[in-house]
C-alpha cells in the first residue's frame, strides 16, 4: 500500500538533489555515439549483486529522467543499459511516451519498463505465442506492484497526489510546462521513474532464479 507521506518526502529529496548535469550529458552523448553494450549476464553474479543492481538502476533512472526530461526514456534507458538490451533507436521511439504524449495517461515509469520487458522476455520468434503471453502476464503483474507502491498508474494522478500536490498537465501549454519546471516537476518525477525501474529490474532478476 502506497504511503503518501513517505512518497512526498522522497519526491522533495529529489527536488533538492544536486545533479551532475555535465556528467549526465556526457553519459547520454556516449550512449548515443557508442550504443548500448551487449552483456552476457552471469546468473550467479546477478543474483549475488541484486541489491547493488537495483540501487544502480533506480539511481540511473532518476538521473536519466532528469537530464532527458522524459520519464519513459529515463526508465527504459536505465534498464536497457543495465541488462544490455536494445539500442538507442528504442529510446528515440519513446520520445512521445511521457504520460502518453503528455495527455495525463499511463506513467512513463510503466511504459519504459514494459518496453524493457519486451526486449528481455519477448524472445526472438515473433510468432511464439508463449513468449507473448508470458511477457504480457509479467507486465500485468508489474503494473499491479507499481500501483501498490505509487498509488496510481496515471501521470495526471501521480502529479496531483505525489509529485506536485495539485492538478497540472505540463504538456497542456508552454505556461503549464514552465510551472512544472519551476516547481521542480522533472526532479520530483524521478520518484515514480525510479520506483518503476527498480521494480522492473527486480522482475528481471527474479526471473533468473526460475
Amino acid at each position: 500500500m502506497a504511503d503518501l507521506a513517505v512518497l512526498k518526502k522522497r519526491a522533495e529529496e529529489l527536488a533538492e538533489r544536486k545533479w551532475d548535469v555535465a556528467g549526465l550529458e556526457a553519459r547520454i552523448r556516449r550512449l548515443s555515439a557508442e550504443g548500448i553494450s551487449r552483456k552476457n549476464l552471469d546468473p550467479r553474479e546477478v543474483l549475488a549483486q541484486k541489491e547493488q543492481i537495483l540501487d544502480r538502476v533506480q539511481r540511473r533512472a532518476e538521473e536519466y529522467n532528469f537530464i532527458l526530461k522524459n520519464c519513459a526514456q529515463g526508465t527504459a534507458l536505465a534498464l536497457m543499459e543495465e541488462f544490455g538490451l536494445g539500442n538507442m533507436d528504442v529510446i528515440k521511439a519513446l520520445t512521445a511516451f511521457p504520460g502518453i504524449a503528455s495527455s495525463g495517461e499511463i506513467c512513463g515509469g510503466i511504459t519504459g519498463s514494459l518496453i524493457a520487458f519486451g526486449l528481455y522476455f519477448g524472445g526472438e520468434d515473433r510468432l511464439d505465442p508463449e513468449a507473448i503471453h508470458r511477457t504480457i502476464m509479467i507486465g500485468q503483474k508489474f503494473m499491479a506492484f507499481f500501483e501498490d507502491e505509487v498509488g496510481h498508474l496515471y501521470c495526471a494522478d501521480i502529479i496531483e497526489t505525489v509529485v506536485l500536490g495539485h492538478k497540472l498537465n505540463p504538456g497542456e501549454s508552454d505556461e503549464a510546462m514552465a510551472t512544472f519546471t519551476a516547481e521542480k516537476g522533472f526532479e520530483k518525477c524521478g520518484l515514480p521513474v525510479g520506483i518503476g525501474a527498480r521494480l522492473a529490474a527486480e522482475f528481471i532478476i527474479d526471473s533468473i532464479k526460475k
